[in-house]
């Protein structure tokens, strides 16, 4: 192996770490968001997110677990609100 391509393996594990951390922040980012609105795409969006940064050894994995966790939160809360409404999203009146 040339030196050349030992410094470009070690320079693209920095990036991945990075897009691991980008993926679990923007998991619990939508995860949160997913609690009051689209609960149906946040949700399991968020849920993958957050599994996709634990697998790439994201340096943020509580917050891919809070991802994960609030993923499931929005999923069960859709499960609640159409078995109690019979309707997909919230509503006031």
């Amino acid at each position: 192996m040339s030196p050349q391509v030992d410094a470009r393996t070690a320079a693209r594990r920095p990036a991945r770490t990075r897009d691991a951390d980008a993926m679990a922040v923007t998991g619990f980012v939508l995860g949160l968001v997913g609690l009051l609105v689209m609960n149906l795409i946040l949700g399991p969006t968020a849920v993958v997110l957050g599994v996709l940064a634990l697998l790439r050894h994201t340096t943020r994995p509580g917050r891919a677990r809070l991802a994960i966790g609030l993923g499931l939160a929005d999923v069960v809360l859709l499960v609640c609100l159409v078995t109690a409404d019979g309707t997909w999203s919230w509503s006031l009146t």
